[in-house]
């Protein structure tokens, strides 16, 4: 059975092999076998092996392959704008190679053919950049109306864990936070069109895990569309990830209340940024930023909301941005004292409040994303639905 990193590091031979020996040389016929051979072998391990390389990050499918992160050749194909690479059928011998000689042509900067370039859809082999609008290369084929097969089962369950471990242990395991926010990162590029993959509340007293799901990946959505680096889009995806870690200690009952909350229950949701916060210093220092939004994310543009700020003052971009996310997704979700809002309802209420409570020019970039992008449910929701409340979601 072949292996992913065995056959990226086979492919880089023979790409290199290539720039050394004209056409021909033995040397080029063995090493573009010993490629060939871990690529046939590939479909026993996925159905459509995948590779993406995120900054420094090497993912065969899903998972990243650890034995290659900071690979060189994973920068050098990124660099050339081959972010992600896709075998979605079985290729033949000559029609591998044609594709290594399309990947060298972009790689040294050779003219590459257009009638290469038209050949390649058929090879099926495909590469391009990826972003928001998924493989933005002109290799790429015409959108597909199938639905990605991600259901961020595992993503959901290790957030559990994670929240299980702040409760049990009072400190957030850095690790797992990274890892779920790099696999959210892998399924919204994994497909062929703009993907953002949500969850939809299945239980209540899901809220707080399904939220913070969404969260992220609005936060990397809405970053990615900013033109952050990706370094960035991940350390907003971990804020938003973690924005409200500090509801953990607030009890369930709640959390879920179905009415008005007392002045004394308010008073202690108004608690979780800064137990957020407090909980995020105290795990770990290169969290600064995450516990920073875990602060700031329920202060408006106008200095209201909650904590009361000593002086008035500009909340960092990322807590402007999660903040967006954060209301809209709250608004988009099914709650015990009211029913979920249409999106673009959501989507209105942000423009309505935009210089008031949100950042307008980060409320036109959102609405304008979640307008233009495919938008993917996932989970069922409950049968039983709840009374529609004309108030605004406490998210």
């Amino acid at each position: 059975m072949s292996d992913p990193a065995r056959f990226l590091n086979t492919f880089a031979q023979a790409l290199t092999v290539m720039t050394l020996y004209p056409e021909g040389h033995p040397s080029r016929g063995k090493a573009f076998d010993a490629a060939y051979e871990e690529l046939s072998g590939l479909p026993a391990l996925s159905e459509n092996p995948s590779f993406t390389f995120i900054e420094d990050e090497v993912v065969f499918g899903r998972e990243p392959l650890r034995e290659l992160k900071t690979w060189e050749w994973g920068r050098r194909l990124s660099d050339a704008g081959i972010q992600r690479l896709e075998f979605e059928r079985k290729v033949s011998r000559d029609q591998f190679e044609g594709f290594l000689h399309e990947v060298l042509a972009r790689l040294t900067l050779s003219i590459v053919d257009t009638s290469d370039n038209r050949q390649m859809r058929n090879l099926g082999i495909r590469f391009g950049a990826v972003g928001m609008l998924g493989l933005s290369d002109e290799n790429a084929e015409s959108p597909s109306a199938e639905t990605l097969p991600v259901g961020l089962t595992e993503e959901a369950e290790t957030l559990r864990w994670m929240q299980q471990e702040v409760r049990d242990r009072g400190t957030v395991p850095l690790v797992e936070a990274e890892a779920v926010v790099r696999s959210l990162s892998v399924a919204m590029h994994g497909d062929r069109r703009v993907l953002l993959p949500l969850l939809q509340l299945k239980e209540f007293d899901q809220y707080t895990t399904t939220h913070s799901l969404n969260v992220a990946v609005l936060s990397m959505g809405l970053a990615e569309s900013l033109g952050c680096r990706p370094n960035e889009v991940r350390a907003f995806g971990v804020a938003g990830l973690l924005h409200d870690i500090g509801k953990i200690r607030i009890p369930l009952e709640v959390l879920t209340k179905p009415g008005a909350l007392t002045k004394e229950e308010q008073l202690l949701m108004n608690q979780h940024p800064a137990d957020g916060a407090r909980i995020i210093m105290q795990s770990e220092e290169n969290l600064d930023l995450a516990a920073v939004v875990a602060y700031e994310h329920h202060i408006m543009l106008n200095g209201g909301g909650y904590p009361t700020l000593h002086y008035n003052r500009e909340c960092t971009l990322a807590s402007r941005l999660v903040h967006v996310c954060d209301v809209y997704d709250a608004l988009c979700t099914r709650r015990p004292y009211r029913g979920a809002w249409p999106p673009e309802r959501a989507a209105v209420y942000l423009e309505d409040r935009a210089g008031v409570e949100f950042d307008p020019d980060l409320v036109a970039a959102f609405v304008r994303l979640v307008r233009q992008s495919d938008v993917e449910l996932r989970v069922l929701t409950d049968d039983a639905a709840a009374p529609e409340s004309p108030g605004a979601a406490a998210s």
